[in-house]
């Protein structure tokens, strides 16, 4: 059998600094606990994995920040859980653009207290309302969520399983492959950041805990936190993404790496995610809107280097969903679009949801999406272009590419 590069990269993380915890040894999975030079690049890399603008400096500080207080990121592979395992999905939440300002502004004059970890609270919530023990977390998408789920795991004393639903950022919750595979987000708990909490233990299908979970989350100031998903250990393996927390390390070494090397690091991470350069230009529109529980984004870069004189286009639902070359349908989802910072190959900084900040410099990487569920008739029907309301069919990035003029980068 012939590894590729990245395959090859994905395994080496995946035995390194392999710790089996003696009390437990005879009966766990073994526990891996990251460096802090892991624990970095991962949050470098679940940034990148998100498909979207990402704060990762502010990813690293907290995550710094949980070191020092002797929290230590430990992590189990999903091939390693036994079958009956109990595993939730914790981490991360749903956003709500186009919040109820007078709910905020009431609740500003209320002067009402927050909840330290509105996540850890819906697990443990969960856990009782079920009255089910959970063995590990597993976050539901990636960005932000990766920390949420470490933060959350930490503070529960469990294990991370280095899989993910979704490997990616998505807009909506039913965008999963657990989804696709037939498996259901509910029962789940969902609390507010004040800790209102509202238990949902039936929804006609994840569209519906969609639909719901995000009014919430518009009524709520701009999001709400939930513990969701419940999966044996045999569903993880099944119907889950095994690897995604090794790829967001290897992600992030990678371009910290070439960057040391004096080596462009979106060149880089081309190789080894065995992506497509689409894309170099400066932001020269970002139009946004904020409604319905999504930041929308209409983008365009003017091409600089070999690519100037041509124009990028970037629809964006939260995250980067359909791309055009000169009017041109270009990659669309469910492969994936990724917003590089030319310099450093870490995802661009903005301050909004999925933002391109105007006149930012901008490297585009496309990727074939990464699990074959996404590319199945269901998993286009829930994250394809026609989803999102485009009169056009997806076509695999592979495709998309032998027809598409080429540029020396």
């Amino acid at each position: 059998m012939t590894f590729t590069r990245y395959a090859l990269g994905i395994l080496t993380i995946a035995l390194s600094a392999l710790v089996v915890e003696p009390s437990r040894a005879q009966q766990a999975p073994p526990i891996r606990v990251l460096s802090e030079q892991e624990v970095v690049d991962l949050m470098v890399g679940t940034a990148i994995q998100g498909t979207r603008a990402s704060n990762t400096e502010q990813l690293i500080k907290q995550a710094r920040t949980l070191l020092a207080q002797g929290r230590q990121f430990r992590v189990v592979s999903a091939a390693d859980i036994p079958d009956d395992w109990t595993v939730v999905m914790a981490g991360g939440g749903i956003g709500g653009g186009g919040a109820w300002e007078y709910v905020t502004e009431r609740i500003a004059k209320q002067q009402l207290p927050t909840v330290e970890n509105p996540t850890l609270l819906a697990m443990n919530e969960l856990g009782r309302h079920l009255g089910k023990t959970f063995d590990a977390v597993i976050r539901n998408e990636a960005a932000g969520a990766t920390l949420n789920a470490f933060q959350t795991a930490t503070l529960a004393g469990l294990p991370v399983v280095d899989a993910c639903p979704a490997g990616r950022a998505k807009p909506e919750v039913q965008q999963s492959v657990t989804f696709i595979n037939g498996l259901s987000v509910t029962p789940a708990a969902l609390v507010t950041r004040w800790g209102d909490t509202v238990f949902i233990d039936k929804t006609v299908d994840d569209y519906r805990y969609e639909d719901i979970a995000r009014a919430l989350a518009v009524a709520s100031g701009g999001g709400i936190s939930n513990a969701r998903g419940v999966l044996s250990g045999r569903d993880v393996k099944r119907a889950t993404i095994s690897g995604a927390l090794s790829e967001a390390i290897l992600f992030g070494r990678t371009v910290r790496e070439a960057s040391a090397r004096g080596e462009d690091p979106t060149a880089a991470l081309v190789r080894v995610a065995n992506g497509y350069p689409l894309f170099r230009g400066t932001v020269a529109k970002a139009e946004p809107k904020n409604e319905g529980g999504f930041n929308w984004w209409d983008v365009e870069l003017a091409g600089t280097g070999p690519y100037r004189g041509h124009t990028y286009r970037i629809w964006v639902k939260n995250e980067n969903m359909v791309a055009w070359l000169d009017g041109k349908p270009d990659v669309v989802s469910p492969d994936l679009i990724y917003n590089l910072d030319p310099k450093t190959g870490y995802a661009i900084s903005a301050s909004g949801l999925g933002g391109y900040p105007v006149g930012t410099e901008v490297f585009m990487m496309g990727r074939a999406a990464n699990s074959p569920a996404w590319r199945t008739p269901k998993g286009i029907e829930v994250i394809g272009p026609r989803h999102f309301g485009f009169d056009f069919d997806y076509r695999p990035i592979e495709d998309v590419m032998k027809s598409r003029p080429t540029f020396e980068r």
